[in-house]
């Protein structure tokens, strides 16, 4: 199969990730503190995966300079962008409970919310891409973390877009799109980026993070710490030495 293709798989993958959380927090009534809890485990995951695959992958190819340049582009393209959606209703798109406004509420906002989703999914998927570029098989660590985090994600959104009042159409609709668009980054991540210099790919790596991380501390930690209880810190840390413990035995 062609790498491309290959990168594609994976991307979908990690994106189904997103409609299996998002069956969860629509069909079932999970609670507060579980999903809290499940959203600080996979908050954990993606800074781990940021530090050790990411920004440590992007300062081996290319160096400090490269590595710093991306990561404070990605941060502040994904701030950026982040705040005109928030003005649009899209600021709590991640929350499960009452924060995320219907369409009645705020004309627009069910628009802001798709088009959030969109922006918190492409970064993680292009570096899932992009880990093929070696011509090695694709990064497990990567793909793992991408894939447990999307699970709170998807499933913490889900259930706010419920409370929201936004129908089973319109949720698993933006999920499973989104899963589409993340094989469809995956493979814009080797496609594209496949002949480029290495300094390049190390700064359109450390972009993905920049992006990842700021995406984590918005979206992610807010919910993961709105009902947070006393094992809220130790979830976290569990998720974060998870993903370490998987790039230890991939390297």
């Amino acid at each position: 199969m062609p790498q491309v293709l290959v990168a594609g798989f994976w991307g979908l993958v990690a994106g189904a990730a997103l409609v299996a959380g998002a069956l969860v927090g629509y069909l079932l009534r999970v609670p507060r503190r579980v999903v809290a809890s499940v959203m600080a485990f996979g908050s954990g995951v993606l800074l781990s995966a940021v530090s050790f695959e990411l920004i440590a992958e992007a300062h081996a190819q290319g160096g400090l300079l490269p590595t710093a340049l991306g990561a404070a582009c990605g941060a502040a393209v994904y701030t950026g962008a982040n705040v005109l959606l928030a003005r649009r209703g899209a600021r709590h798109r991640k929350r499960s409970g009452d924060h995320q406004p219907s369409e009645s509420e705020q004309a627009g906002s069910g628009t802001a919310i798709a088009l959030g989703a969109l922006l918190d999914g492409v970064p993680e998927s292009m570096v899932i891409g992009t880990s093929l570029l070696g011509g090695g098989a694709v990064s497990v660590v990567t793909v793992a973390a991408v894939f447990i985090s999307n699970v709170p994600e998807g499933l913490s959104s889900a259930a706010g877009m419920r409370q929201a009042g936004r129908g089973a159409r319109y949720v698993f609709g933006l999920w499973g799109g989104i899963a589409v668009v993340s094989a469809l980054a995956a493979m814009f991540g080797y496609g594209v980026l496949g002949g480029a210099p290495a300094g390049l790919i190390a700064g359109i790596t450390a972009l993905a993070a920049g992006a990842i991380l700021a995406m984590v501390t918005d979206t992610m930690i807010p919910e993961a710490f709105e009902d947070a209880h006393l094992l809220i810190g130790l979830i976290t840390v569990a998720g974060f030495l998870v993903a370490f413990g998987l790039s230890q035995l991939e390297g």
